[in-house]
């Protein structure tokens, strides 16, 4: 008895082990269990609460009489022109924002970038990790190649028209620790194109952290470390738009984690919409967040006032998802949450796609959800059973559209399947290199992905 109770902590410290030592590394299980399914207040609107237009420009908008992208393949040169808050269209031959003449191109010429930077302001008083910055800051020069989060298509579709790929629990990057669903920093997530950035809060003596259901699990440190990375990297990327869905652990209320999200600088880029709530049709281009400089979108699951801090959307009452931390292959493309959402609200909503699996472990009365890793290469594959390609094209099948966010664990296994899958959903191919991730790295995944698995069918078999 005293050796069966023994081992789980034991297969935890060997994960822990095969890392290095680190205290941080060992999980302790501590207080009541936890509902397998969050659940809170939702929010529901019987009018449409319109907000009133802004009377001058973000100030991180982007400043230029033009911008302008051209992209060859083949013997076609498409071009893409972005005037000062209208894009014009994507073709062989499009029109110009500043005269409404025709720009016809036939032979191919180099990649041209987006030129232009914006400009952005930080209060006078804020930090970003501890380090002050002055007032008013120039932006780093562009790193990014492509506008319009990788493909010049997506300039005019609407937020709500393109699919992309989400991290679930991103912050969640710990070596060993069997609480982790991702391998790869959130820098890396977003070079490799990653778009929404998922990950539940919990306050740690007054202070918000990521933590994955309980700090004693797994404590990614404060939010203003990772927002911070965040907040780097968008600023150096003036031509990507990001999404940010943060958890409420706690169910506080938004304005104790106004400040700290403010702390980073993350607000300046805020997409705060024109009416409460947004419909499916009612998201802006691509093309009108960036040259507005509103290239952050922040949902709050639960506990969003959106009169008090107009910048953090509620979730729910603008978009749904489906089964949490799903253990059913089949991946049913229903709603969850919010509960009892009728079908013609539904459709006019983003929705969430969870495919992450996982395996529910029942230890000491503890319930525990950890990432099925065997199965992996099958649930971010492209087709086949139990793969994401296919239950994707289940959502379709459902819904009529693609769902807005595919949100997968270890988005890296798979060599960019995930992308791919997005892409096809898109009208796009998927050509960039994946994922960010040294061979030292890749040795060092699978070894502690075998002693995960090994450790959780030893559990299993000992609660049965």
């Amino acid at each position: 008895m005293i050796f069966s109770r023994l081992l789980p902590y034991g297969c935890l410290l060997a994960l822990a082990a095969s890392q290095g030592p680190s205290s941080q590394d060992v999980l302790v299980l501590t207080g009541a269990p936890r509902a397998t399914v969050p659940t809170g207040d939702y929010i529901s609107y019987s009018t449409t609460i319109t907000r009133a237009a802004a009377t001058s420009p973000s100030i991180s908008a982007i400043t230029t009489s033009a911008l302008v992208a051209t992209i060859t393949s083949g013997s076609t040169t498409r071009t893409t022109t972005l005037g000062f808050t209208t894009l014009l269209g994507i073709g062989t031959s499009i029109m110009t924002a500043s005269n409404g003449t025709v720009k016809s191109t036939s032979s191919p010429k180099p990649r041209i970038l987006l030129s232009g930077r914006p400009h952005t302001t930080r209060p006078a008083n804020s930090t970003m990790r501890g380090t002050s910055r002055s007032k008013t800051s120039t932006a780093a020069q562009p790193t990014n190649t492509t506008p319009c989060n990788n493909y010049p298509e997506f300039c005019s579709r609407k937020y709500g028209e393109i699919t992309e790929v989400a991290a679930h629990n991103s912050p969640f990057v710990k070596a060993g620790n069997a609480g982790a669903n991702q391998l790869l920093d959130v820098t890396a997530q977003l070079d490799d194109g990653i778009r929404l950035l998922q990950g539940q809060m919990h306050f740690v003596n007054e202070t918000p952290h990521f933590c994955h259901s309980t700090c004693d699990l797994l404590d990614a440190g404060p939010i203003t470390d990772y927002l911070g990375k965040v907040f780097d990297w968008v600023h150096s990327h003036p031509y990507d738009v990001v999404t940010l869905l943060l958890g409420n652990g706690a169910y506080n209320a938004v304005t104790t984690y106004q400040p700290f999200i403010e702390e980073t600088g993350l607000q300046q880029y805020a997409y705060v919409p024109p009416k409460i709530p947004m419909g499916i049709d009612d998201w802006p281009t691509l093309a009108s967040l960036i040259l507005g400089g509103n290239r952050v979108v922040i949902f709050l699951d639960y506990e969003a006032n959106q009169t008090a801090v107009p910048y953090i959307l509620d979730q729910f009452s603008q978009m749904w998802e489906t089964p949490f931390d799903p253990v059913d292959r089949s991946f049913p493309c229903t709603v969850q949450r919010p509960p009892d959402l009728a079908e013609a609200d539904a459709k006019n909503r983003l929705y969430l796609f969870n495919h992450n699996l996982n395996y529910d472990i029942n230890l000491l009365g503890n319930s525990i959800l950890v990432p099925q890793i065997p199965l992996l290469n099958v649930t971010n594959a492209a087709n086949g059973t139990g793969s994401l390609g296919t239950n994707t094209q289940g959502c379709v099948d459902m819904w009529g559209s693609a769902p807005k966010f595919l949100n997968v664990d270890y988005y890296n296994v798979g060599n960019g399947s995930v992308f791919e899958v997005a892409a096809h959903y898109n009208n796009v191919t998927y050509t960039r290199e994946c994922c960010g991730l040294p061979v030292s790295a890749a040795a060092r995944v699978a070894r502690t992905s075998w002693l995960a698995t090994a450790c959780v069918v030893g559990i299993g078999w000992l609660v049965l």
